[in-house]
């Protein structure tokens, strides 16, 4: 197998750094390249394809899985990952291992499997992307110069003042307003360091998991917050999850994050699934 890496220098707190030396201990037939800026990871991706490599290894958080799954949605050339990043939703939603040696040795014991992928407004994700208070927290943790979970949780405890919003959201010839907090569309289970927002998510039933967090009383977050860090979120009267292939959704403020990467959007947000089109690198064990 013909592996390529695409090394973000600059995600996370630095856990790649060093990371050459198991790549060369434990693989063979790999490249290497680091990427200098936004784009590149989807520059290289694009070229792997052309040039038939049977894998892609995005080296960094989710924005550089989501960078490279721009290159690689319906190809042949598969997505793999080595968690670096300050979450690591989609790492370690399908079984990568938080040390980063055993991540590597991982590889050499990986089998091939074809997943959905989605699109807001055509932009693709494959892990949890969506509008609200998570949207307004990524778009403020771009420009944090410290990285990292601790420096992740400080900037929502600074934001807690955040207000729910008015949605109007449309799906399966329904049309509802809804005041929510966020709507996720998920289409794996979490944010990343076990923070499973649809815990049931499943990359593989047709289906994105539209939860929406509605508007509660504020002194019940820690609840909350207790309920998303052990995966009963999904339990809480206060949390609803549409599934289905396709939702439109009408607000004022269209700033969205597609798997933790912000974007302003237009109006509508429309969020589509794209089935068995992406192949990724899942671990055996």
């Amino acid at each position: 197998m013909k592996i390529r890496f695409i090394i973000n220098p600059i995600s996370g707190t630095g856990k790649q750094k060093g990371i050459e030396k198991y790549i060369t201990k434990y693989l063979k037939d790999f490249e290497i390249i680091h990427t200098q800026k936004t784009g590149d990871a989807t520059r290289i991706s694009k070229k792997a394809v052309n040039e038939n490599i049977d894998a892609v290894i995005a080296v960094g958080g989710d924005g550089t899985v989501n960078e490279c799954l721009k290159g690689l949605v319906n190809t042949n050339t598969a997505l793999g990952v080595i968690p670096c990043g300050s979450g690591n939703g989609f790492a370690y939603h399908i079984g990568m291992d938080h040390n980063i040696e055993k991540a590597i040795k991982q590889l050499n014991n990986s089998r091939t499997e074809t997943i959905d992928s989605c699109t807001a407004n055509g932009i693709p994700f494959v892990n949890v992307s969506g509008i609200g208070f998570d949207s307004h927290i990524a778009n403020l943790f771009l420009n944090l110069k410290k990285r990292g979970f601790f420096s992740y949780a400080k900037l929502i405890l600074k934001e807690l003042s955040y207000n729910a919003k008015e949605y109007t959201i449309c799906y399966n010839k329904n049309e509802r307003k809804v005041k929510a907090y966020l709507i996720n569309f998920a289409n794996a289970s979490q944010y990343g360091n076990n923070a499973k927002i649809s815990p049931m998510a499943d990359f593989k039933d047709g289906l994105i998991d539209f939860v929406i967090v509605k508007d509660f009383p504020k002194w019940k977050i820690p609840m909350i917050v207790y309920m998303l860090l052990t995966g009963k979120i999904h339990l809480s009267k206060h949390v609803e999850i549409i599934q289905c292939d396709k939702m439109t959704i009408r607000t004022e403020n269209t700033l969205i994050h597609l798997d933790g990467e912000p974007y302003k959007s237009s109006n509508p947000v429309e969020v589509n699934l794209i089935p068995k089109s992406l192949k990724i690198l899942i671990p055996n064990g």
